[in-house]
């Protein structure tokens, strides 16, 4: 990301780990990304980038706040199945993706690949799938940052599994 890409967000938010960009689109939220903890951050734009920054914000300090944002739509048919099985999960509570899966009547790995998709992470969970014996991947990496940023996140929530460091 170069310097002034955070620039491409109508805010960016602090969190412990990370930054939270949120993009709109007229009056749903378009994308919600996880950025370094380096990345400048932004001040709200407009009224709807600044009601996610709040709600963000609230999740920040209370991990059982409940979002209201308007979603742009998004994702395949399947994808929005995915998404929704996943907004399901309690806090502090994970499924596996085999487990997501079954009950979908599908693969592992595709749901994987919609978990990876998920243009809002947080305000649909995605970091609560994990794989079988460990946290598995996360939004298509299966190191470093971005798995960082799923063990606080789980952490946050309280979860037991966000102490293990295997994949």
């Amino acid at each position: 990301m170069s310097v002034g890409a955070h620039a491409d967000f109508d805010a960016v938010i602090a969190y412990p780990a990370m930054r939270v960009g949120v993009r709109t689109a007229g009056d749903a939220i378009a994308e919600i990304v996880y950025l370094p903890p380096a990345t400048p951050l932004a001040a709200p734009r407009n009224r709807l980038a600044e009601r996610a920054a709040r709600q963000l914000e609230r999740y920040a300090t209370d991990p059982d706040c409940a979002f209201d944002l308007p979603l742009a739509r998004a994702g395949t048919p399947f994808q929005r199945r995915v998404w929704g099985a996943i907004g399901s999960i309690p806090r502090g509570r994970v499924r596996s993706y085999g487990e997501l899966a079954r009950e979908l009547g599908s693969a592992p790995r595709a749901v994987g690949q919609a978990c990876g998709a998920n243009p809002f992470p947080l305000v649909v969970p995605c970091h609560r799938v994990v794989a079988a014996r460990g946290l598995g991947g996360f939004a298509h990496h299966a190191a470093g940052f971005h798995l960082e940023v799923k063990r606080w996140l789980l952490g946050h929530e309280s979860c037991p599994i966000a102490r293990r460091r295997a994949i």
